[in-house]
C-alpha cells in the first residue's frame, strides 16, 4: 500500500496479511482525494475515520495537513498496525486511536468533524445507519464532507445531505454535507 499524496507522498507500508481489512485502492483513494482536494481545505481540520481498517485514510489525511484524526477500529492486531505505522511517519500526536464498535462509538459521542469517512465490511447488514446516525448526532462541522464507501448495492441519492457519487468500479464514494450555516 502506497500513501498516494502530500508530504507523504510514495511512501509505502505492509499491513500484515492476518490484519482482516480491505484496503481503498490507490486508484480509488487518489480520486478521493483529487475531488477532496477541490472541495476543501484539508490543512488543520479535524477528522474522523470509522471502520479504519489499516488506517490508510488518515494517513492520506495527515499527509496533506489534517491536524486532529480520530481513529475507530475494533481489531487489536490491526490498532497495533495502525499505531506503529503513525509512529513511524512521525503523527502519532495527532492521532486518537479509539478501540470500539464504531456504532457504539457514534452513539456515545458528542464531538464534531469537519470530514468523516466510513469503509465498512461491504456485508454489513445495518449500512444504511450510518448517515442517519451522523446526521442525528450533528457529528459534521458547518461545511463538513461526510464520504461512505459501499457498493454498488447501496443507493443514497435520496438522502438530504447528498451531494455527489463517484464511482470506481463496484466501490462507490457517496459524499453527504453539512450546509454552511
Amino acid at each position: 500500500m502506497r500513501i498516494v499524496g502530500g508530504t507523504f507522498g510514495g511512501r509505502r507500508f505492509s499491513p500484515p496479511a492476518r490484519i482482516p481489512a480491505r484496503p481503498t485502492t490507490e486508484v480509488a483513494k487518489e480520486g478521493l482525494f483529487n475531488i477532496l482536494d477541490n472541495a476543501m481545505d484539508i490543512e488543520g481540520i479535524k477528522t474522523l475515520d470509522i471502520f479504519a481498517g489499516t488506517g490508510s485514510i488518515s494517513y492520506e489525511l495527515a499527509s496533506r495537513g489534517a491536524e486532529d484524526l480520530t481513529i475507530i477500529e475494533r481489531d487489536p492486531l490491526t490498532i497495533d498496525f495502525i499505531k506503529k505505522t503513525a509512529k513511524e511517519l512521525g503523527i502519532d500526536d495527532k492521532m486518537n486511536i479509539v478501540r470500539s464498535d464504531v456504532f457504539k462509538f457514534l452513539k456515545q459521542s458528542t464531538e464534531q468533524y469537519n470530514f468523516i469517512f466510513a469503509d465498512p465490511p461491504y456485508a454489513l447488514q445495518n449500512i444504511d445507519e450510518l448517515p442517519i446516525l451522523i446526521f442525528e448526532k450533528n457529528m459534521l462541522l458547518p461545511g463538513g464532507i461526510f464520504v461512505l464507501e459501499h457498493t454498488t448495492q447501496h443507493d443514497y441519492q435520496q438522502h438530504p445531505r447528498f451531494q455527489r457519487m463517484k464511482n470506481y468500479g463496484t466501490l462507490v464514494f457517496t459524499f453527504f454535507t453539512q450546509p454552511n450555516e
